[in-house]
């Protein structure tokens, strides 16, 4: 190994701390929040399902994290239409618009009707982070990360990266909110991006990469591909000729 000087270029550069903007997430329609209620009563822990005990939840927490996320979906609770979850013994709960800490505050205050404060114990989490990839990924489809927070770029590491051919400048993002949804266009070469309320994506976000116009022109992904597909038209245009002639 050659020892550097001045003159050489250096090891590493550093770019400025960049803090991360991160806002709470307040609970939306679909979204599905994995409730655990734990009491010493064993009554009411098999009322609340917990009977089987952690093991097996943890199993099946690993499966679900195998088979992408698909456990929370059947053991978890689904905020429907009306932005409501019915909880054992509790009934309809509206958690929309709630962040996860206020929606355990609300269960623990209905809870108290049946068990004094200090018997039981509650916890409230996303169901892991749901989110669709389109266009110019090289894995589309829908995806789960069990996880409560992940970058955009992890989402689409998940997703494969994006393909040679995708607009990296103007990735759309499709975010929904109670009142609707919304539509954004990302420019993942800014570095900005960390500080911005779109660094982290959320659940039922869905990202849509727009192919380049070399792809709308129909022409290859590089330059070999394009040089042989433009012998190959050329060759067709002399072959017709040739016949005509």
């Amino acid at each position: 190994m050659q020892d550097l000087s001045e003159e050489d270029i250096p090891l590493f550069t550093e770019s400025e701390l960049v803090a991360n903007s991160a806002e709470d997430y307040f609970l939306q329609y679909n979204d599905v929040v994995d409730i655990n209620v734990s009491t010493t009563s064993p009554e009411l822990n098999e009322i609340f399902g917990i009977a089987s005990g952690n093991q097996s939840t943890n199993m099946n927490m690993t499966q679900g994290s195998q088979n992408g996320g698909d456990i929370f979906f059947i053991n978890g609770y689904t905020v429907d239409e009306n932005g409501m979850v019915e909880l054992p013994l509790l009934g309809q709960i509206k958690l929309l618009g709630l962040t996860t800490k206020q929606a355990q505050i609300l269960i623990e205050t209905e809870l108290k009707e049946y068990v004094n404060k200090e018997d039981f114990f509650v916890r409230v989490r996303l169901g892991g982070i749901r989110f669709s990839a389109l266009g110019e990924f090289n894995n589309n489809g829908n995806f789960t990360i069990l996880q409560n927070r992940i970058s955009i770029f992890q989402a689409i590491a998940h997703a494969g990266d994006l393909t040679t051919t995708a607009k990296r400048d103007q990735l759309v993002l499709m975010r929904q909110y109670p009142e609707g949804t919304k539509t954004f266009r990302i420019n993942l070469n800014d570095e900005r991006l960390i500080a911005s309320e779109f660094y982290f994506i959320r659940p039922n976000d869905m990202l849509y990469a727009e192919p380049m116009k070399i792809r709308e022109l129909g022409t290859g992904v590089n330059f070999v591909q394009t040089f042989q597909l433009a012998v190959t038209t050329l060759s067709a245009v002399l072959l017709v000729l040739n016949a005509i002639n």
